[in-house]
């Protein structure tokens, strides 16, 4: 397992859209919202590093880079861990505003090349789609690009990949995905348990 997460004096940042944020701005306690990262901060308890939640619900791949400075640089991370893109993909079929692959590759790329020069450690998590709903099978057609866009760079950048969307679907099959993530996007409390767990294993075989 990764040393940034067994060192109490490290920082780790997650970054994000809605499944990472999952509340964390109302939790003026912790700032750590209600999602995977609670669950991982209190999994690795007495060993748990400094860990900051910086998702932002309806965020792209595009925001992040807007405020990257802001909410991630400036806390001098040892690892940050990555997960965007359905918002990417959701939005051209809520809203007729799609992300191409090419925009969203560059804006990830502009994530990674500051965090690359700090020497953070980097985690990938792909972005997931669990289909509840029939409309919702269409999504992977621009979903899938993205992801593969994740694995990529992942490999590129020598980077921790979590294969988030592989993994849940697989454990959709024996517990149905709206057990996992109601709505196909937003996890419930198992989801997020899932991540979590999906999250340390990666890590600790990386």
């Amino acid at each position: 397992m990764s040393t940034a997460i067994l060192d109490p004096r490290a920082t780790l940042v997650f970054a994000g859209d809605s499944v990472t944020d999952c509340g964390r701005r109302d939790d003026w306690r912790a700032g750590l919202g209600r999602g995977y990262v609670r669950q991982l901060k209190v999994d690795l308890g007495s060993r748990a590093p400094r860990i900051v939640n910086a998702g932002i619900s309806g965020n792209r791949a595009a925001d992040l880079v807007k405020r990257w400075q802001t909410d991630v640089l400036r806390h001098e991370p040892d690892l940050v861990s990555i997960m965007i893109g359905i918002n990417d993909t959701w939005r051209r079929f809520d809203k007729s505003d799609p992300t191409t692959v090419e925009a969203y590759e560059a804006s990830y790329r502009r994530l990674l090349a500051p965090l690359r020069a700090a020497r953070a450690r980097i985690v990938l998590m792909e972005p997931f789609l669990l289909a509840v709903k029939p409309e919702q099978h269409a999504w992977r057609e621009d979903l899938d690009p993205k992801i593969e866009v994740v694995g990529r760079l992942a490999a590129e950048y020598g980077t921790v990949l979590v294969p988030t969307d592989t993994e849940l679907n697989k454990r959709a099959e024996s517990l149905g995905a709206v057990a996992i993530a109601d709505d196909g996007v937003h996890p419930t409390a198992l989801g997020h348990r899932l991540i979590a767990e999906i999250w340390r294993r990666t890590l600790h075989t990386a």
